[in-house]
């Protein structure tokens, strides 16, 4: 295969990396899982996305997928009242940044308000991603009382029942 140079790729340059389709690039972009810039009317890919494209995820823990269902769950909730589980979030960014300061939980918190401040879908995104920064994420989670105490413990009952194991 031709070596690509460059910082800023084309879709055909990305089809060749990635063996599929120009068109396959494009609704990768579209759908908002190959993040893109536009250059004019082209779209050019950053090759550190492409790449990242490209590498397998690692397989979640239990806890780490424990803490996907929950927060799945908290999506549900910010889907039927936005502002009711944002303000909640909110509440508790505040708080938990006047405990954590200079710390790396800080910097985990602060990344939660920059998601936050660009809005529901993309917070809905963090929420129910299996993406490293996502699961980083959710390990510092401002939704702390989104759920109630019988909601919460019936999404680990439903976790517990599924078997949480991926099939090995």
């Amino acid at each position: 295969m031709a070596t690509i140079s460059g910082d800023l790729l084309t879709t055909g340059q990305v089809a060749k990396l990635l063996g599929s389709s120009r068109q396959q690039v494009v609704n990768l972009c579209e759908r908002g899982e190959l993040p893109f810039v536009k250059v004019g009317r082209h779209r050019r890919i950053k090759r550190d996305h492409v790449e990242a494209l490209l590498r397998p995820k690692p397989e979640l823990t239990r806890d780490q997928l424990k803490s996907l269902w929950l927060h799945q769950a908290v999506a549900g909730s910010l889907v039927t009242d936005p502002d009711e589980v944002l303000g909640k979030a909110r509440e508790n960014l505040d708080r938990l940044l006047r405990q954590h300061r200079e710390t790396m939980t800080e910097v985990w918190l602060k990344r939660w308000q920059e998601k936050i401040n660009e809005g529901v879908s993309v917070v809905l995104k963090v929420l129910t991603s299996d993406d490293p920064e996502a699961v980083e994420l959710r390990q510092n989670s401002p939704f702390a009382g989104v759920l109630s105490q019988a909601q919460r413990k019936k999404v680990l009952e439903s976790f517990t029942r599924s078997g949480w194991k991926r099939a090995a």
